[in-house]
């Protein structure tokens, strides 16, 4: 008897402290997806749990009735209360945590932005959220954050600010679109991204999501190897705002300043954003400064309509070291004994002891934009987003010689520097003996700097720092209408229109001791003419071009002025099937884009061509099936006709229309697996694209070394490449605090038969063999491995929370089958040609943070070490020189290859404090 009262006053007092159950899901409600790993405790007391991979939850309450907070690091936490009957369960549902104020995440027009869905959206995708960009990005380039995600290869290039680039499955930014919000943003005419442009991205970012191969977007854009999408979202939350300090290496420093109303009583909301970065670079002479702006405006005057207008812009100029070093110059200018100097750059030099870099980049590239959101009924909504970009700006670099030896072919310091001052002193008239054996002469009384090579008199062209001018005006307007047909079948439908206008010409930038400088290019005002018209005094600076809208058509230029046009007008359409256990989509697009070149230096007079208007499009589907909650496989297949780049439509830098234009043709096919449990995430993808019928035009040297050495172009025809590989990622979580991430990418990308070329001099004439005919040749590349980007990578790390608010975390990165990024024509008369392979590399960074609540304000510490080991590896090489025995050699190649080393050890620290 005394048992069993025993055993009763157990189950009353267990009653007493475990009253219920409660269940839910928590759910981040603009990207549509689980938010594992965030916080949920009752409210008052030290009960609490932790969501799953799927963001579900199950906690034991101890009281019938509370509240339970749930938290997620960059989010606002909500509290929900709770009523559960004793002994039993409550399902919560789902509860959705808002993006944090602070994390200007703007409303997205999702119709338009195309973000894919997990266990949905039948494509391999991989998305980064804003608190990852926050801690772990640093003082690393942009394009960085992504190293970790499979057959993603991104490394500094030249190590200048803002010059990083990316690879998607081995194909480079020209052939992988990058979209803010949807929007896209390569260059019209060379498909191009520089992320200088775009420094300030990872300020303003909630998510970046890359979708390899064809991907979702309803676009006709160019992701032949995969899109890339940066979500950047402010809405109407709370009024707060954050302001951040950063600390780095090599004189590193950023501030960031941001603030938010949140929604207001008359429907409108704003953001605002400000930021500075500058330093003085880790690779020698490449001293930066660059800003960051962003406004948003929402306006949201009842449930059916919400208007939001943004406009971001990253004004800098950047030092850079735009030509790759021979590994024997690395070696050379070592104050080590047989080891390179990675940080080496041969662009620069000093001038009145103050750095002075022949290659500065300066641009200012806003993007302004109008969203429009309209709820015409409880089935159908229209997306729009009229948008506008203005580019100003390019690049500097040297124009003239001395004796004829240009800038890069003089005599240089003991450590390597470019001698500008020596350079001043020839260009004033001074005597510099190993520059020359005599003094330059007057003309006409000055000291006149000019690019005539074919002038007899050689002591008198100098050497200028020009600047050659890329700049732009972009207009481009994109909607979208969404029908529900049933509670399964959605329809979109939708137009993409874009105007682009660009102009590209060279300034006077510095005459580094010169009077002038004598115009001898263009042929509408001859040099000849007594008048000096092409007699120019004036220089224009390489700093931040802040006002985008000054008018152009005032300034002098030299050397070449051409206008690109580029019309575009698109319509898509997609169906989209979303069930239980099935979803699916078939998408089409056609587009036409019509090409015109305005040539105002080389015709007399100016001559525009007519448009050349191209039809393109693609095709697309794929399949997801849901088999049970832990696994889904999916496939998609897509077929592209994608129209040439502009340099493919009129070739040899003139308005001479390509004779042999036709357009690109894209295949992709890809398969996929997934797995989703408590504990891990997997994915497996296999993928194959082929990508045929491509033109290219690319410089060359023939004859090098001779006396017939000519240098000029070739154009290659025919290229086609076939990139094949599978791709492995995975997430565990092995306690609460402790999580594992993995990836492993193992590409075959290779060239798929053999390319005709053809060979055109300086002047556009083509190249005519020892019997007087066109030199054409074929160039055996069949099976030759594409370069440029690692073929082998993986990465494996690991984050542990030690206390609440401060974690630790490490990843290790490997790259291998990497292959230099070779020029074709390397390969004339060579019928056994081969790609170098580079060394392989493995890179460790670490990283601690410690973030510290208040009631309404937190306060967080960030630091990271990358490259921790200081591993001295070669990131990638212009060259494709093998060794023979007897060469020097570095690593295993040839130290007459030309490369870029990856950085060594950099560290940073952050500081920032939400309001």
């Amino acid at each position: 008897m005394k048992k069993f009262l025993l055993y009763a006053m157990f189950l009353a007092s267990a009653s007493v402290f475990a009253q219920g159950t409660i269940t839910g899901k928590v759910m981040d409600p603009e990207m549509d997806g689980p938010l594992p790993g965030a916080n949920v405790m009752v409210v008052g007391t030290q009960q609490g749990a932790m969501t799953d991979f799927d963001g579900n939850f199950s906690l034991q309450v101890e009281s019938s009735t509370g509240k339970i907070r749930i938290s997620f690091v960059g989010y606002e936490p909500k509290t929900v209360q709770f009523n559960v009957p004793q002994g039993g369960t409550v399902d919560l549902g789902q509860i959705l945590l808002n993006p944090d104020a602070n994390a200007l995440a703007e409303v997205v027009i999702t119709s338009i932005a195309d973000l894919a869905k997990d266990r949905q959206t039948p494509v391999a995708v991989s998305t980064i959220k804003m608190e990852e960009i926050q801690e772990k990005l640093g003082n690393q380039e942009f394009p960085e954050i992504l190293s970790t995600t499979p057959s993603i290869y991104a490394t500094k290039q030249g190590g200048g600010f803002g010059d990083a680039r990316i690879n998607i499955r081995g194909f480079d930014t020209q052939n992988s679109a990058v979209m803010i919000n949807g929007v896209p943003v390569n260059d019209m005419e060379n498909g191009l991204i520089f992320w200088s442009n775009w420094a300030g991205l990872s300020d303003v970012a909630t998510a970046i999501q890359v979708q390899r191969g064809l991907g979702s977007s309803k676009l006709a854009v160019s992701s032949v190897g995969g899109t890339i999408n940066v979500v950047t979202r402010s809405a109407e939350r709370n009024e707060g705002g954050f302001i951040s300090q950063g600390i780095g290496n090599d004189s590193y420093i950023k501030t960031i300043a941001s603030y938010n109303t949140g929604l207001m009583d008359s429907g409108f909301s704003a953001t605002a954003l400000l930021s500075r970065t500058s330093g003085d670079g880790y690779v020698d002479g490449t001293e930066f400064e660059g800003y960051n702006y962003y406004f948003g405006l929402g306006f949201r005057p009842n449930d059916d309509h919400d208007f939001q207008f943004t406009v971001t812009g990253a004004p800098q100029w950047h030092h850079q070291r735009s030509f790759a070093p021979s590994i024997r110059d690395y070696i050379r200018y070592s104050d080590e004994a047989g080891e390179p100097d990675i940080k080496y750059n041969s662009d620069w030099g000093l001038r009145n002891g103050e750095e002075f870099n022949f290659r500065r980049n300066f641009y200012h590239k806003p993007i302004i934009s109008l969203n429009w959101d309209w709820d015409i009924n409880s089935v159908s909504k229209l997306s729009t987003s009229a948008y506008a970009s203005f580019g100003r700006g390019g690049g500097t670099g040297e124009i003239g010689e001395i004796n004829g030896q240009r800038q890069f072919q003089l005599p240089r310091s003991e450590d390597g520097l470019v001698r500008v001052d020596d350079i001043i002193a020839y260009n004033s008239g001074q005597l510099v003996p190993d520059f020359s054996d005599q003094p330059r002469e007057r003309i006409d009384g000055l000291f006149l700097n000019n690019s005539d090579r074919n002038d007899n008199e050689l002591n008198t062209n100098g050497i200028t720092r020009r600047a050659s001018i890329n700049s732009h005006n972009w207009y481009g307007i994109l909607a979208n209408l969404s029908n529900e047909l049933s509670e399964t079948l959605t329809l979109d439908v939708g137009i993409d229109l874009r105007n682009y206008k660009g102009f590209h010409y060279r300034r006077v930038n510095d005459l580094l001791g010169g009077d002038a400088y004598q115009q001898t290019d263009d042929r509408n005002n001859p040099t000849d003419d007594d008048s000096q018209t092409n007699i120019f005094r004036e220089t224009y600076d390489a700093d931040q071009p802040w006002w985008v809208f000054a008018d152009i058509d005032e300034e002098q230029k030299i050397d070449y002025y051409n206008i690109g046009y580029v019309n575009w007008a698109g319509v898509f359409g997609q169906l989209e099937y979303v069930g239980d256990e099935i979803s699916a989509f078939v998408q089409g697009s056609l587009s036409n884009q019509g090409f015109a070149r305005e040539e105002l230096f080389g015709e007399v007079p100016p001559e525009k061509t007519d448009f050349e208007n191209i039809l393109g499009g693609n095709i697309k589907g794929g399949v997801n099936w849901n088999i049970n909650e832990n696994h889904n496989v999916f496939a998609n297949a897509g077929y592209y006709s994608k129209q040439p780049l502009f340099d493919a439509v009129f070739i040899n830098f003139s308005n001479t229309v390509n004779p042999d234009l036709t357009n690109e043709t894209v295949i992709g096919t890809e398969l996929g697996y997934g797995f989703r449990s408590s504990f891990l995430r997997a994915n497996v993808n296999l993928y194959r694209t082929s990508w045929e019928d491509r033109f290219e035009s690319v410089g060359a040297t023939f004859n090098a070394g001779e006396p017939n050495e000519v240098r000029g172009t070739a154009n290659l025809l025919g290229i086609k490449q076939v990139h094949t590989g599978i791709e492995v990622d995975a997430v565990a979580r092995v306690t609460d605090q402790f999580k594992i991430t993995g990836m492993l990418s193992i590409g075959n990308w290779e060239f798929d038969g053999d390319v005709e070329a053809s060979f055109f001099d300086n002047d556009q004439a083509p190249i005519l063999d020892e019997n007087g005919n066109p030199e054409t040749a074929i160039l055996e590349l069949d099976g030759v491995k594409v370069g440029d980007a690692a073929q082998f990578t993986a990465s494996l790390g690991a984050d542990y929370e030690i206390i609440s608010g401060l974690d630790v975390d490490a990843t290790y990165r490997f790259a291998d089958n990497l292959y230099a990024d070779f020029d074709a024509t390397d390969a004339f008369g060579d019928t056994d040609f081969k790609a170098l392979e580079l060394p392989s590399f493995g890179l460790l960074d670490v990283g601690a943070g410690y973030r510290l609540d208040f009631t309404d304000t937190s306060l967080s510490f960030r630091v990271n070490v990358n490259n921790v080991t200081d591993k001295i590896y070669i990131s990638e090489a212009d060259t494709n020189r093998f060794a023979s025995p007897g060469d020097p050699t570095y690593d295993g190649i040839n130290t007459s290859n030309r490369v870029f080393f990856g950085w060594g050890r950099t560290w940073n620290l952050m500081l920032r404090y939400n309001f």
